[in-house]
């Protein structure tokens, strides 16, 4: 549906920043939902990281993999970013604590290492499963990289380094991970109905959903869907961040139960990678959606959830 009282002027608000913004929230409990461009489609970024983890936590919990298995992460494995990507020496953990700075700090190649472990296809059905027909996985962190490291004729990553600061601001929005069709892509309302089959454990065993919540309320990050709200509303959530994109989805719950799926999507022409106003703006649009979805529900509890439509 389109923007009501609480959204109403998110548009011009990104605007006004030099941005365009994708909205959907959708109440967990009824359904009702509100966005703003919700079916437009957005470069996902490491929000890609849920459904990964959660292909990784069904697999767990369906003993398809053992959750303790040993993973060496090597030089040659790292991607940048953070975690192990800061690592000097060769790093020996399990893979659930892949999974956890995965989705804590955004470790890419933690989830490089998880893409290889539960299969890209894996990835790719399971967002068929559970009915995300606009969502597209086209590989892991590596796989999007070498695209980029072919589309400039870079050899490796530190070639790339080397010539990414030399590259026009145009060259580099044209780069495959700024294009949707050829990158992990998806739109803000199928984020909402993933969050909400998480939620609702209807997106795997019970287990594995559980196991997904808790490691999404383990994000480091809070400066933009948590900072919106005062410290008694829960928000578990993951951010996606890459030049002139930033974005977060998430679940807030609020004291009186209220549970409300939020996916926020921000796009700019600028290339500045800190933009406080923008993380700033993404909890302000989450916040008004949940304020026009406040209320919605009247739920009785223990009854059946409707089905996820829409």
């Amino acid at each position: 549906m389109a923007g009501g009282a609480g959204t109403a002027g998110v548009e011009r608000e990104f605007e006004a920043l030099g941005a365009r913004v994708r909205l959907h929230a959708r109440c967990v409990d009824c359904g009702h939902r509100t966005g703003v461009g919700a079916d437009l489609p957005v470069i996902l970024a490491s929000v890609v990281k849920v459904p990964l983890v959660l292909e990784f936590a069904r697999q767990a919990a369906y003993g398809q993999l053992d959750p303790a298995e040993r993973v060496v992460v090597r030089r040659g494995d790292r991607l940048g970013g953070t975690g192990t990507a800061g690592c000097w020496d060769d790093v020996e953990m399990s893979l659930r604590d892949l999974a956890l700075l995965m989705m804590s700090v955004s470790d890419n190649t933690a989830a490089d290492l998880l893409f290889r472990r539960v299969g890209v296809d894996t990835v790719r059905l399971l967002v068929r499963e559970l009915g995300l027909t606009a969502t597209r996985i086209a590989g892991s962190p590596r796989t999007v990289l070498e695209k980029v490291l072919a589309e400039v004729g870079a050899a490796d990553p530190a070639a790339f380094a080397a010539v990414y600061p030399t590259l026009s601001p145009e060259r580099i929005r044209a780069l495959p991970t700024l294009d949707p069709p050829r990158t992990n892509s998806g739109t803000a309302r199928d984020m909402t109905r993933l969050l909400t089959l998480i939620w609702t454990d209807r997106a795997g065993p019970a287990r594995a959903c559980r196991w997904v919540r808790d490691l999404m309320a383990r994000q480091v990050s809070w400066h933009r869907l948590a900072a919106a709200f005062p410290e008694e509303v829960a928000v578990a959530a993951k951010s996606g961040t890459l030049p002139g994109v930033r974005n977060e989805i998430g679940v807030v719950r609020l004291p009186d139960g209220g549970r409300y799926a939020v996916a926020v999507f921000a796009e700019t022409d600028s290339l500045r990678q800190r933009r406080p106003d923008l993380d700033a703006a993404i909890g302000a649009a989450g916040r008004a959606a949940v304020t026009e979805l406040r209320g919605c529900c009247g739920r009785a509890a223990g009854q059946t959830p409707p089905s996820v439509s829409g």
